[in-house]
């Protein structure tokens, strides 16, 4: 799913000619490019869609939203670990997660007595 999803700017920067923000949604920072709002400031709210800021949004309206993604699962499904998700709802292990560690006793120089 590719959804439009309401963030905060947190910073201005140029990369390569382009002006880039990092914006945060709901805790989740990225990097954005702001080349179709050139005059969005540190503090606005802007809609997001594939990394292009698209539009502006008022705080409280963009807040709502968030909210609402976060309840629905939404935030997780956009910015989470693809891999982890994908192995989620297949049934199947996460391929990227750490291997659990397991005590094999190996190497062990506790003399166990009865």
């Amino acid at each position: 799913m590719c959804l439009a999803v309401p963030g905060k700017v947190l910073s201005l920067h140029e990369r390569d000619g382009t002006m880039m923000s990092v914006v945060d949604f709901g805790g989740v920072h990225k990097d954005v490019c702001l080349e179709y709002i050139p005059d969005a400031a540190i503090g606005d709210y802007v809609v997001v869609h594939v990394g292009f800021a698209i539009q502006r949004l008022d705080e409280e309206s963009a807040l709502r939203t968030l909210a609402e993604f976060e309840h629905l699962g939404v935030l997780n499904e956009e910015f989470g670990d693809g891999f982890a998700l994908a192995a989620k709802q297949s049934g199947l292990p996460d391929p990227t997660a750490e291997p659990a560690a397991t005590d094999s006793g190996a190497g062990d120089d506790t003399e166990v007595t009865s």
